[in-house]
């Protein structure tokens, strides 16, 4: 049975000595650095648009809710806000507070948050909610808006396709309906990541493979799963060279293709939701 916890604590174990910006533990463990910086790079533009439509004062309350190793903290931190994380895995606080993050940190699961009721100005989520099943997703937002002032806002970056064994995704209008039941209203929502070029080629990828009747097994969009492969095999080596060619080049399409292609057409979405 997937255990969310374990899952966390297996790569906070695993690539806390290795990864100084905390990204494998955090975003895709088995892809180069330079793929996990690029993600971070268009979740961060997404986040900070959708931070600058929620008016934030200096000082206002903010907890990132599964803020892990505290990539968000940090910017938070930043922008002259008072952020708190709260994570359930204890190893993932200590890689941030090791890695300089210097505010609250709490040891806490989304679905029971240990914090009063309407204590911030915001309460962000980025791919958290995501990896809780289903039957629990609801509890976690319902938690996010308790905690939450009136008038304030929830910023959720959340998967909308693909399948995996810790993934759950949604639809964008299944989190908005999710969201809606917690008590939050949509203010907006757009998607977020398309790499076109880049899901094509993996796309291509994945069919030879089933062709050769490779059971790989699925993951998320944009991602091929190395199994057993050797790391230092000739076929990951060209296969991650020319991934590099296709992110950069979908990297640079992406904010011509987010102004012309449906939200839906995206991997993930960005919501910002009000009480």
């Amino acid at each position: 049975m997937y255990s969310w916890k374990k899952y966390w604590e297996g790569l906070a174990a695993s690539y806390g000595r290795a990864d100084a910006q905390g990204f494998f533990a955090v975003l895709h463990p088995d892809a180069p650095s330079w793929f996990n910086t690029v993600i971070d790079q268009l979740q961060e533009s997404a986040w900070r648009e959708g931070l600058e439509s929620c008016g934030l004062e200096d000082h206002s309350q903010v907890l990132d809710v599964g803020c892990g190793t505290g990539r968000w903290l940090r910017r938070f931190l930043q922008r002259n806000i008072v952020p708190v994380g709260v994570d359930a895995t204890q190893g993932m606080l200590q890689q941030a507070a090791a890695n300089g993050v210097e505010c609250q940190l709490v040891v806490g699961c989304a679905q029971n948050l240990p914090f009063g009721d309407g204590v911030f100005d915001l309460v962000s989520s980025v791919t958290v909610i995501q990896h809780i099943s289903h039957m629990d997703q609801g509890d976690a937002l319902k938690e996010m808006a308790r905690v939450l002032r009136p008038g304030g806002h929830i910023l959720l970056l959340e998967l909308i396709r693909g399948q995996g064994p810790h993934i759950f995704p949604r639809s964008p209008s299944d989190w908005i309906a999710q969201a809606s039941s917690a008590g939050v209203a949509l203010v907006e929502w757009r998607g977020q990541e398309y790499l076109v070029l880049d899901r094509a080629f993996v796309q291509l990828v994945q069919a030879v493979r089933g062709l050769m009747r490779n059971n790989a097994g699925a993951s998320l969009p944009g991602r091929v799963p190395v199994g057993k492969t050797n790391p230092a095999s000739m076929a990951r080596l060209v296969y991650w060279a020319i991934r590099r060619c296709t992110c950069k080049l979908s990297q640079w399409l992406e904010p011509v293709v987010l102004k012309v292609c449906p939200g839906e057409w995206a991997t993930h979405a960005l919501f910002i939701f009000k009480k």
